[in-house]
């Protein structure tokens, strides 16, 4: 049920004689949708909700409900790629895609869209740099890494256009569909005339508006009913930040939230002791993993960071901290990557006595290594790193646990003063290009950083974002597996994530396989 909000009060309270011999016509009726508050761990990383700045798992959990790419994802299905507010594409030659646009798509300020948003979109003034608004270098970075082989957009009528890469990008198809692309509105870009106020409350086309967004606080967003894909099902949209654990599952059962997410598995039972709640959801395509820095003099020995894969025991975490409810993946690879999923390729395996004589043959001497954590920003991540920090301990490595407040705090200081820090995986693709190249490739934070870089991985991740010749592709990535996660390993490999969301149990609701929140109409409701 949806309340008269305090604005509307206040001006029915002030509201003259006359106005209130209006006809019954010029009031508007009562919304009959229902509204839904969603408890998150974290809103947002960087205060922003444009995702050129916010990528990370917690936007992605958002930014579907109110801003669109131009390609969409199945992502309650087979992950596989579907028409959005590009109706079709088409490959012009190894260069060259070309995208026709729905006529139909409306702006939430109701400007209707057209080529020339979708051409600015991809501009310099939201993207590259160089146009008439100052755009931060990460952001730049950033669309470097997400589109590396892009040269221009050109438009050919109000709805056509093509992309035009400056290399053969053998998966342009699905960039164009990450949260990246989320297409904008040029006229409320410009008249906004400064990029990060713009990214706060940017002008986008999903099927809810932005209506407040408090940083660290809340995100509210409400139907926007001239959506080109028909009503949305909910009148108002609310996430809520909420951190602790305890805190969302309370939430939920006192009535203040209809979703609590990131639940972990032993709280399962808990919720569901409660006949009026279910949870649902389970592994999904995004692998948990742990990074180490080559810039630490310590972990510049690959001997050393060897004997830490090899300290790793998955199987004990996938079973003590996560009810055995995920699974241990074959590397940083998922098994929808078809004919590039490389089946026969092996994990360091948890070999305690050979992880031992790995440091012996190194010459280590006890020499600190930080370990930079954050308090369970991903689920199950400070038990997990006190796991890992007792069975490195118990090989001798003296690992240091540092709990930390933000991600800030983790690449905070010169490179050589970080050691080991957390991360995870996405994949929406069958191809290891979309993410590989980008996280560890020449164009990456890491090479730049001095992180971690190897000169074959670097040119055989340009081999595999730039050629044609999948047998070649393929081999490349097997090759690739096995320098940056068994030779010269620049990550260990945990599990496979898995996202748990407690809801209302009379709630029709499908959960995804990734960290997003379908809450179009396609999943709401019979």
């Amino acid at each position: 049920m949806t309340d008269l909000n305090r604005r509307s009060v206040l001006t029915l309270g002030v509201a003259t004689a006359a106005a209130l011999t209006l006809p019954r016509a010029v009031f508007a009726q009562a919304d009959d949708r229902p509204e839904v508050t969603v408890a998150v761990q974290k809103v947002s990383n960087s205060n922003t909700l444009e995702m050129l700045s916010e990528q990370s798992n917690v936007g992605a959990r958002i930014y579907t409900s109110y801003a669109e790419p131009l390609i969409g994802t199945n992502w309650v299905g087979d992950m596989s790629l579907r028409p959005s507010i590009a109706t079709s594409w088409s490959r012009i030659d190894d260069y060259t895609i070309e995208v026709e646009l729905r006529d139909d798509v409306k702006f939430h300020n109701g400007d209707l869209l057209t080529a020339e948003d979708v051409a600015f979109t991809f501009g310099p003034d939201r993207m590259w740099g160089g146009g008439t608004i100052a755009v931060p270098e990460a952001v730049i970075a950033a669309s470097r890494r997400a589109l590396p082989a892009f040269d221009r957009v050109e438009i050919l009528s109000p709805t056509k256009l093509r992309f035009h890469n400056s290399i053969i990008d053998p998966v342009l198809e699905g960039r164009l569909a990450s949260a990246i692309g989320m297409v904008v509105n040029k006229r409320a870009f410009l008249e906004t005339g400064d990029w990060m106020s713009w990214a706060r409350n940017p002008v986008t086309t999903g099927p809810y508006r932005i209506v407040e967004f408090q940083a660290d606080s809340v995100l509210t967003l409400e139907a926007f009913d001239d959506h080109w894909d028909g009503r949305p099902p909910l009148s108002k949209l609310r996430f809520v930040e909420t951190p602790e654990t305890a805190s969302r599952i309370n939430l939920l059962r006192s009535g203040g939230a209809d979703f609590a997410c990131d639940i972990p598995p032993d709280q399962i039972a808990t919720v569901e002791a409660d006949s009026r709640f279910e949870v649902v959801g389970g592994p999904i395509n995004n692998t948990r993993y742990t990074i180490f820095n080559k810039s630490h003099p310590v972990l510049a020995n690959p001997l050393i960071r060897q004997a830490l894969t090899h300290s790793v025991d998955r199987d004990l975490i996938v079973e003590a901290l996560w009810s055995g409810r995920t699974t241990v993946p074959r590397g940083l690879q998922w098994e929808f990557y078809g004919d590039f999923f490389i089946a026969d390729h092996e994990n360091p395996a948890y070999d305690p006595d050979k992880a031992s004589a790995l440091l012996a043959e190194a010459g280590y001497a006890g020499e600190p290594i930080p370990y930079r954590v954050l308090n369970d920003y991903y689920t199950n991540q400070t038990s997990t790193a006190q796991i890992n920090t007792e069975n490195w301990r118990a090989v001798g490595l003296n690992v240091e646990l540092q709990m930390v407040e933000n991600w800030g705090q983790i690449s905070e200081g010169a490179p050589e003063t970080r050691g080991i820090h957390d991360w995870s995986a996405a994949a929406s693709l069958p191809d290891p290009c979309v993410q590989m190249p980008g996280t560890w490739g020449r164009t990456s934070n890491a090479w730049r950083n001095g992180q971690w870089t190897n000169e074959e991985f670097g040119l055989l991740s340009d081999e595999l974002e730039t050629s044609t010749d999948r047998a070649r592709r393929i081999e490349a990535w097997r090759r690739m597996l096995q320098i940056i996660e068994i030779e010269d390993p620049a990550y260990v490999v945990l599990h496979r994530n898995a996202s748990f969301t407690a809801k209302r149990k009379d709630i029709q609701w499908t959960a995804a396989q990734s960290f997003v929140m379908d809450f179009s109409r396609h999943n709401w409701g019979a």
